[in-house]
């Protein structure tokens, strides 16, 4: 049995096309960024969707000639918007592996000297009591130099890969333009 691919849809309506993009942003239509509040809300609405559906955009518009003009770049604007974001939490992500392991290298470095110290420790100071506080407190500061290494391997990766997956799948979404009739517009039948 074939699996079935459900589509699913965040609906849009504005007034002017260009309500969705950024207004100081100088670039062509096409290459603009997003207004900030409509990326919110689709993030916003695409998070609450199950991952393996595909997401169709749909936008509502007036129906003149420059609104429909404007709209057949709508997919490409959104495509290439969501790729970028994509890509620049990508970079994000391979940031924190990059400072992941230089933190790891650091945090191992200084495990080994504290394990180290401890070893030396235990064998210079005759009393007991101070000696097993030193051997403790080196082999603490050991493990805590690895506590932000760790965490960066074994929880602060997840959020960004989710994040970056749903940027993708924002990309890919299909994005239909639904121009609606204006209202008072000619063209009711009567002359």
């Amino acid at each position: 049995m074939p699996a079935e691919t459900t589509q699913d849809v965040i609906e849009l309506r504005v007034d002017d096309v260009a309500q969705l993009f950024h207004t100081l942003d100088p670039f062509p239509f096409r290459e603009k960024d997003l207004d900030h509040e409509a990326e919110e809300y689709i993030v916003g609405w695409a998070r609450e969707l199950p991952a393996q559906h595909a997401i169709t955009i749909a936008i509502d518009f007036p129906d003149t000639e420059a609104q429909r003009r404007t709209a057949g770049d709508l997919a490409a604007a959104f495509s290439r918007y969501f790729a970028d974001r994509a890509g620049a939490v990508q970079r994000d992500l391979n940031e924190l592996f990059r400072v992941g392991r230089y933190s790891l290298a650091i945090g191992v470095a200084i495990l080994i000297a504290c394990l180290m110290a401890a070893h030396f420790v235990a064998g210079l100071l005759f009393e007991p009591p101070f000696r097993g506080l030193v051997e403790e407190s080196l082999l603490i500061l050991g493990w805590v130099a690895n506590w932000r290494p760790l965490e960066i391997f074994l929880y602060d990766w997840w959020p960004l890969t989710r994040r970056r997956d749903l940027y993708r799948r924002l990309s890919a979404a299909t994005v239909e333009p639904r121009p609606y009739p204006m209202p008072g517009a000619a063209g009711s039948g009567a002359g």
